[in-house]
């Protein structure tokens, strides 16, 4: 048995009603949906959200909307592992359970992806988080000043060949997978017992504002276009 969790509140500010605007003919929530439907690997598809008209395109989408959740686990501040918590609690999961904590925004996920998230679960990782190479080595950035002036923040890799310099990952903010147990316990998904599923930086983008999402319809349809 294992649950996906699909956070979804209402309040977006930067992209208004993000979760359900338009992505490709469907609202963007139901590329999540979908891919954990028919990754064959879940039980319960489960979307958390506080907003109404949310719940009724989920369900339409066909996941399960079992209960809304509180304003205090819905506003700005409101962080990823309380909500998955939450709804952990709320559906009485026992602790041995793998949980998918799958975004409402990632529609290029796949289900070989999530897959992986699983087996790295089973052999006995503490969570499974989807990551991704930064495409330049971050030993070399800058800081640039409001004047517009700029230094290196580390001075001493002005040398350093790029091919030198060890390889940096990001989190690719599309799932993680851990135990309900873990969940519960600590919700922090970085720590000494996590372990990263690479994502193509092709396939990663963090949909935070209209630009975002400009590009993420860009990247959609060409990879489309040679699927």
């Amino acid at each position: 048995m294992s649950i996906c969790v699909i956070p979804a509140r209402g309040g977006s500010k930067r992209i208004p009603r993000k979760n359900i605007r338009a992505f490709y003919g469907t609202p963007i929530i139901g590329w999540s949906i979908k891919t954990a439907l028919e990754s064959g690997l879940f039980d319960h598809v489960v979307v958390s959200t506080d907003d109404a008209e949310i719940a009724e395109v989920s369900r339409d989408l066909g996941a399960e909307v079992p209960f809304l959740r509180p304003y205090k686990l819905s506003n700005d501040f409101a962080g990823t592992g309380p909500v998955i918590a939450h709804a952990i609690e709320t559906l009485s999961i026992s602790g041995d359970v793998p949980v998918c904590c799958l975004y409402a925004t990632a529609p290029f996920v796949q289900s070989s992806d999530l897959k992986q998230g699983l087996v790295l679960l089973q052999h006995g990782a503490r969570y499974a988080v989807s990551v991704t190479q930064y495409d330049y080595p971050i030993q070399r950035a800058l800081r640039r000043a409001k004047d517009g002036a700029i230094a290196m923040i580390d001075p001493e890799q002005l040398q350093t060949r790029s091919q030198d310099l060890e390889d940096t990952w990001h989190d690719a903010g599309q799932f993680y997978w851990g135990l309900a147990s873990s969940w519960i316990a600590d919700p922090a998904v970085f720590n000494s017992g996590s372990f990263g599923v690479p994502l193509p930086s092709h396939r990663v983008v963090d949909i935070d504002t209209p630009e975002d999402w400009s590009r993420a319809e860009v990247l959609f349809k060409v990879l489309h276009q040679w699927s």
